[in-house]
């Protein structure tokens, strides 16, 4: 067999396994993930996003999502260091850094992460008394989140942030707060009409203090409230005491200004 015959009848076969092997070795990785290529199990490269090319039957690529994930992190039973029953739902927030060791340090970083999550959750939160956990949030919020990013940092993961989603109480701690509430909103409503009355009553004794100086003002106060009363055309007509007098103090008032001038 010349080589003319082998060129004519091998070639094309020769070709068409050539064009059937690149097309099984072409791999796309989407711009949010990386391609781990392992060659008979052993990790030899990181492929970065785009179309790709391996070796078919001999590498495998395992493709790690890049993006920051989110996960629920189901409510949780803890006895608060008081002594009370809540239950305790969060959020983390965690994202993958090296596609590596998230594929040969862990076997499932999604459930490790989970388990973890839960068991600090309820380590941390029970350390904190029960008006802590509802006015200390960011705190603790931080604690789980550095406990989390220590343990998950060997597999290549980042916890950026932990977030307590939801705190219920049992039905009777409800209502008992309820009602230290309203009782706390009392006191405040009768400290502040208490102070309202005390500086009603400064002012009234200033002013007191005024018109035992200067009689005839507290006769012109009298004539501008019956002035007042008179707006609504009522039939009644009052007389002051104090208006008996009124124009002896007036007679007195003008004497005065008379011998002055």
């Amino acid at each position: 067999m010349n080589f003319l015959t082998f060129k004519l009848i091998y070639m094309p076969a020769i070709i068409i396994i050539a064009v059937v092997v690149v097309l099984l070795g072409l791999r796309i990785v989407q711009q949010y993930q990386k391609g781990v290529v392992f060659r008979f199990g052993k990790v030899i490269g990181v492929k970065e996003p785009g179309l790709t090319w391996v070796i078919p039957l001999i590498d495998i690529v395992r493709k790690v999502d890049m993006r920051t994930i989110t996960l629920p992190i189901p409510p949780q039973k803890i006895i608060t260091r008081d002594n009370v029953s809540v239950d305790v739902s969060a959020v983390a927030y965690y994202k993958i850094t090296d596609a590596v060791k998230s594929l040969v340090e862990i076997q499932s970083v999604i459930n490790a992460i989970n388990q973890i999550s839960q068991t600090s959750v309820r380590n941390i939160v029970g350390k904190f008394q029960l008006d802590e956990i509802l006015s200390e949030r960011e705190t603790i919020n931080s604690e789980i989140t550095k406990v989390l990013d220590s343990h998950t940092e060997a597999w290549g993961v980042v916890i950026p942030v932990v977030e307590i989603k939801d705190i219920e109480l049992p039905e009777g701690m409800q209502r008992a707060m309820a009602k230290q509430a309203e009782a706390e909103r009392e006191k405040r409503a009768k400290i502040i009409s208490a102070e309202g009355e005390a500086l009603a009553a400064q002012k009234l004794a200033e002013t007191a203090d005024i018109m035992a100086a200067h009689p005839i003002a507290l006769q012109l106060r009298n004539l501008q409230t019956m002035s007042e009363i008179s707006v609504e055309k009522n039939s009644t007509i009052i007389f002051p005491a104090q208006f008996m007098s009124t124009l002896k103090d007036i007679k007195q008032f003008m004497d005065s200004e008379k011998s002055v001038q």
